[in-house]
């Protein structure tokens, strides 16, 4: 009798467990949950998490759920491919990632490659945040779909902003060793000298990625170089502990930064004390946004306890389940053609499009500066009471930069 119990319920969950599967969509996040990026990693599987939680409200896709498996990288290349195997094992054939650009540029090529080895079982790639612009350039991926701007449409932002802004003379850099942050690092150099040649820049310095508690001996040479402003590309505990230092050492100076709002951040300019002095670019901004998306954002923030730091999340959901509705299916290859070209409605309430040639994603760009809150502004960020606030707009057309991207389509 035991036997036979054993027996039926093995073969029950043997015809069981498929049928389960193909009720749910899954989408693996790889990102860090542990280490020196968590703090940021957690936020965005909250956010995905939320997203999807949206989207099962309102039926799900195809009549299936929509799920978000958490898979761990710490931000290094090699565990995110163990992550990536780890999904593809789970039958998962969408994955997400964003905190990294070497993380994403191996992600891309194991895709790319598992594709080839697996017809029919392919896994398609969704970039949210790694903005290397080699990932839609030189090593761009059918597989591989961005929906953050790429550093150097980032950088051409900033540095049309900076060129109008006669009190900038000195300028340090300081970036993350590795291919971000060397990006950053030489188009700042490019541009700012195509723009403002008179712009002397007084530092130059590359520090290991997400290895530093102490930036105080960084901040020592900003001051003694004289510099009246700093650019950086640092994101997670990198620009939020170098502008704590900052303030320490009570530096006086303009920051124009690709992620100075992620966690932890917001809190260290108000302890600098620089209302307005702190630049950021981006793809929305709270307190601008539509009368609706300040009203998701609202929802969220009560439910998540978190500020929404990717509104292109926001975009990449929003796109995947129109993609899978026009397609009627939720196959790679399927979503993968319908993304192409695809336009719609931002989070900013202004179109984006995914550009064909090379699955770049081109969108409204901002200028936020950090200060008190306006009257009638909703969000101030972290319990400061300070908050983001438009200062420059760059439309989606004039962000758009040739691409070097040969696709080769399946």
């Amino acid at each position: 009798m035991r036997f036979n119990v054993a027996g039926f319920a093995l073969a029950f969950a043997l015809v069981a467990a498929p049928a389960l599967a193909d009720d749910t969509i899954k989408i693996g996040y790889i990102d860090p949950l542990s280490g020196g990026g968590a703090s940021i990693g957690e936020v965005g599987l909250k956010t995905f998490q939320y997203l999807a939680d949206e989207i099962n409200a309102s039926g799900g896709l195809l009549g299936k759920k929509v799920e978000i498996v958490g898979l761990d990288n710490q931000v290094n290349p090699q565990q995110s491919l163990i992550q990536a195997q780890k999904a593809a094992d789970q039958g998962i054939r969408i994955i997400t990632q964003g905190n990294g650009s070497s993380v994403a540029a191996a992600l891309s090529d194991w895709v790319s490659k598992y594709n080839d080895r697996n017809p029919g079982k392919e896994i398609i790639y969704f970039n949210y945040a790694a903005v290397d612009p080699v990932l839609t350039n030189d090593k761009c991926s059918y597989w591989h779909f961005r929906w953050d701007a790429n550093s150097d449409i980032k950088m051409a932002a900033l540095t049309s902003f900076m060129k109008d802004r006669p009190n900038i003379k000195k300028v340090y850099l300081i970036n993350q060793d590795y291919s971000f942050g060397q990006s950053v690092q030489k188009q700042a150099r490019a541009m700012l000298k195509e723009k403002r040649p008179d712009i002397e820049i007084v530092g130059d310095e590359l520090h290991p990625l997400l290895k530093i508690t102490d930036f105080s001996p960084y901040i020592a040479k900003i001051k003694a170089s004289g510099a009246d402003s700093v650019i950086t590309g640092n994101w997670g505990q990198d620009i939020a502990l170098l502008l704590k230092a900052a303030a320490d050492a009570g530096l006086q100076t303009d920051w124009y930064t690709y992620y100075a709002g992620g966690a932890g951040g917001p809190t260290a300019i108000k302890q600098t004390g620089l209302s307005h002095r702190v630049f950021e670019i981006v793809e929305a901004i709270p307190n601008s946004n539509p009368e609706a998306s300040q009203k998701w954002e609202a929802a969220f923030r009560a439910k998540e306890g978190v500020s929404l730091f990717y509104p292109r999340g926001v975009n990449e959901m929003r796109m995947f389940a129109k993609a899978v509705n026009e397609a009627k299916s939720d196959d790679p290859k399927a979503i993968a053609a319908q993304l192409e070209g695809m336009k719609t409605e931002g989070f900013d309430g202004g179109e984006v499009f995914m550009r064909k040639d090379d699955h770049q994603l081109f969108q409204n760009m901002y200028i936020a500066s950090f200060g008190p809150l306006d009257p009638g502004a909703k969000f101030d960020e972290e319990g400061t009471g300070w908050g983001w606030k438009t200062v420059g707009v760059v439309k989606a057309n004039d962000t758009i930069l040739p691409t070097t991207c040969k696709m080769e389509r399946p």
